[in-house]
């Protein structure tokens, strides 16, 4: 990557910032990895920070998935979801991140696994309950995105439904989709019935499409899913009707630059499409996924946006702008935020 000025770092440091596509589970920081792998014995985890660094080193997109499923497995009690999300609060407090919509997938702490046996619903609730008291006291005000893991199909999706209707956190603004796309068209019917349900509900419809495969996936999101926002969604250049859909529609892409290079859906920085996405006029925002999996931070993501791909001051607070305008937070609470940002 690109050097970049002193003066640019400086102000991408101040920068108030809004994060949209953050993992839970994903966002645990080493040291927060390793105090969970040091509560259990049962799991395959490192337990220093740099065997943990390898076990990062992604071959590819279904790898990460299975190192993800790992870590996963030492949230076995609701200390630990409370633990996850305070540090992660912690962490984008230290960024100067105001306002945060964190994506949980609370069915992957409420089924049982070899190892464990889950969490009933109600404990997660209460746990995510007293996290967002905590991370207030950070300064970061944390909302939260109920996510489905797709792989696990029709139980997953159903339980998660459950979940966010008759046991929801009251931070709880969102209904998403993630994991591997591939595995998504034999379970649609199922998938567009849950997101019918949880949007007549009030919740806000944001599901992951357009990573790891073409646009087909974010058409159905958008026609089967009501997607209000599209998690990733950079394989909408391969669709020019598409770009004009999104494009007349404002419909936001969360665009995660490194995710994308580490779990090889691109090569390299230079060859990610974040400029043309931006120059083909769409609304895009810039967030870090799974942060210290990937090696990033948000701050990370934004001197990527200035080394890379050439964005200065003014573009940047734009895009953090743009984020905030995008996000599912009250007005009152945007504009305190664009304040911030203007001034």
């Amino acid at each position: 990557m690109t050097d970049v000025d002193t003066s640019v770092n400086e102000f991408i440091d101040v920068l108030p910032k809004v994060e949209l596509h953050v993992h839970l589970v994903g966002s645990a920081s080493p040291r927060t990895v390793l105090e969970l792998a040091n509560r259990y014995d049962d799991h395959r985890l490192p337990r220093t920070e740099a065997g943990l660094r390898d076990f990062y080193e992604f071959r590819d997109f279904p790898h990460f998935i299975e190192v993800y499923e790992e870590v996963n497995d030492v949230v076995r009690e609701p200390e630990d979801v409370a633990d996850l999300v305070v540090g992660a609060a912690r962490d984008l407090a230290s960024q100067n991140v105001r306002y945060v919509e964190l994506t949980v997938t609370p069915y992957s702490h409420v089924r049982s696994t070899a190892n464990r046996r889950g969490m009933s619903m109600r404990a997660v609730t209460e746990a995510l309950d007293l996290a967002v008291t905590r991370a207030e006291a950070l300064g970061v005000q944390v909302a939260y995105i109920f996510d489905i893991d797709g792989l696990l199909g029709e139980v997953a999706a159903r339980a998660t439904l459950q979940h966010a209707l008759e046991h929801p956190p009251k931070a709880l603004i969102g209904f998403g989709l993630g994991g591997m796309e591939t595995a998504r068209p034999a379970h649609r019917d199922v998938f567009r019935e849950v997101f019918g349900a949880a949007t007549a509900a009030g919740l806000h419809s944001v599901p992951h499409a357009g990573e790891t495969t073409g646009p087909e996936s974010i058409w159905e999101a958008l026609d089967g899913l009501g997607a209000e926002r599209i998690g990733h969604g950079i394989r909408c250049l391969d669709d020019p009707r598409l770009v004009d859909r999104l494009r007349s529609e404002r419909i936001s892409l969360e665009v995660c630059p490194t995710s994308n290079l580490r779990t090889r859906q691109v090569d390299r920085l230079a060859d990610h499409p974040f400029p043309k996405l931006l120059a083909e006029g769409l609304v895009v925002t810039l967030n870090s996924d799974d942060p210290p999996m990937f090696g990033t931070t948000l701050t990370g993501e934004f001197r990527i946006a200035a080394g890379e791909f050439g964005l200065g001051p003014t573009e940047l607070a734009d895009l953090s702008r743009t984020a905030v305008q995008a996000s599912f937070l009250d007005e009152p609470g945007k504009q305190k935020i664009l304040a911030e940002i203007d001034g």
